[in-house]
């Protein structure tokens, strides 16, 4: 007669929470994600506040040009660097490694016995990447708008559409914005995820955040169709532009951050998926190979291609529109020219005594009078109370793909043909010279 002995009972997992402080140490505890910490949290406000007191200003930036005048202005032109270059490579060096960092020291036969779970290495891991990259982007934004603040105060911020934006309201629309570029920012941290998990120690997976936001910036230049571009989760990085005008132009911004948190949640669900069954005993695992083509970028593309159809139905466009152009440019002028007439002391008047109207046509009439480019002239007129002759100013539009258009002053020269008005106190900046403006690329307009 044999006696056997009892089992031992197996030791269980160690818990999500465990797990994910060991992960997240142990990503802290890497010199370049201090480093890249520090930075984040250092280098937008030094940036800012530097910038904001010298005599020229990146005016090729959205609101740069604003940055002598406001502080807010700071962090916005931070938010338009960071969209493109700064948060890809951050969620690049941060998700883009969690899980080819393992594969190059071989260290998941160890991870595995003191975790017990595959399923909970990956949320750890996932937890873990995704709070080291909410420290990144709280930094950028923090550090950018204590520097404009600092440097310049907290004054009004010019819209888009030339409008006052009390510091109050510009705080929170700051806010948001910056908020509204996490979802794209959480849609390149998931691809991130995924290339680390597909391609293993391959350094491909650790350029794919780049890449793809490289891919979509292209994109975004050149002239898509909107249903394509509103499709691509890199749209929320340029439609938060809409904030800044009124009524806010939210239907863009709403459609981009859908689009990419549903990115996120797909990429992660795939990475997810391939984490679980790839084989740990393969000491020689280099990625999924075509499993990792098949799993990961098929699936990605049908997401597109259906975003595509759905806001092509659900979300009508008209694209730019001479109509649009027209009552844009004659909107922010109407505005501008109130700050302009403060600025010179003269009797206030108001948008709907000057009753501005623009007419504009696009390579001198001989093209369609529809579309992106830097060939659109428009004369602006209105209307001073007592006057019995109109004015009249001619203006160069640049119009981007995107709807952003940068609207130059060519005449008269004492309303917008220098860039300096003569005031009581000096010389200071002309509003009507050069000012950013934005076409909605959509038919409706969401009241906000």
């Amino acid at each position: 007669m044999t006696a056997t002995l009892p089992r031992e009972a197996a030791a269980p997992p160690v818990s999500v929470t465990r797990a994910y402080r060991f992960e997240l140490l142990k990503l802290l505890s890497h010199w370049r994600i201090r480093l890249l910490l520090l930075a984040c949290w250092i280098a937008p406000g030094l940036f800012v506040a530097g910038v904001s007191v010298q005599s020229t200003l990146p005016s090729d930036t959205l609101f740069g040009r604003w940055m002598h005048a406001t502080g807010w202005a700071g962090p916005l032109v931070v938010l338009g660097f960071a969209g493109t270059w700064a948060l890809p490579l951050l969620t690049s060096v941060v998700a883009g490694d969690v899980f080819a960092a393992e594969d190059r020291l071989g260290t998941w036969r160890h991870l595995l016995v003191a975790v017990r779970s595959p399923r909970r290495i990956f949320a750890a891991k996932a937890l873990a990447a995704l709070t080291v990259v909410l420290l990144l982007v709280a930094g950028l934004a923090a550090s950018g708008t204590v520097g404009g603040l600092t440097a310049v105060g907290d004054q009004p911020l010019v819209g888009l559409d030339g409008h006052l934006i009390s510091p109050g309201d510009a705080a929170a629309k700051v806010l948001l914005a910056w908020t509204a570029a996490l979802a794209p920012t959480l849609a390149l941290a998931a691809i991130g995820l995924l290339g680390s998990v597909a391609l293993g120690r391959s350094p491909t997976g650790l350029l794919l955040p780049p890449l793809v936001a490289l891919a979509m910036s292209v994109a975004q230049m050149l002239p898509l169709p909107v249903a394509v571009r509103l499709a691509l989760p890199g749209s929320a990085f340029v439609s938060w532009n809409g904030l800044f005008t009124a009524p806010a132009q939210l239907t863009p911004l709403l459609i981009g951050i859908a689009v990419s948190l549903l990115w996120a949640v797909l990429a992660t669900a795939l990475a997810h998926h391939l984490f679980l069954r790839r084989d740990f005993t393969d000491l020689a695992y280099d990625g999924g190979g075509r499993r990792a083509l098949t799993t990961g970028l098929l699936p990605m593309a049908g997401l597109l291609a259906l975003s595509v159809a759905v806001i092509a139905v659900t979300a009508p466009s008209a694209g730019i529109t001479r109509a649009k152009v027209q009552a844009s440019l004659a909107t922010a002028f109407a505005h501008l020219y109130r700050m302009q007439t403060g600025q010179l002391h003269r009797p206030a008047v108001t948008e709907a005594q000057l009753r501005a109207s623009a007419a504009c046509t696009k390579s001198d009439g001989l093209a369609a009078q529809e579309g992106p480019g830097n060939d659109w002239r428009c004369v602006v007129t209105w209307h001073l109370p007592g006057a019995a002759v109109a004015g009249t100013a001619v203006y160069q539009l640049d119009v981007g793909s995107d709807g952003r258009y940068v609207a130059d002053g060519d005449g008269p020269k004492e309303v917008n043909g220098y860039f300096l008005v003569r005031t009581e106190t000096g010389d200071a900046p002309n509003p009507l010279w050069q000012f950013d403006g934005n076409v909605e690329l959509l038919d409706t307009t969401s009241k906000g």
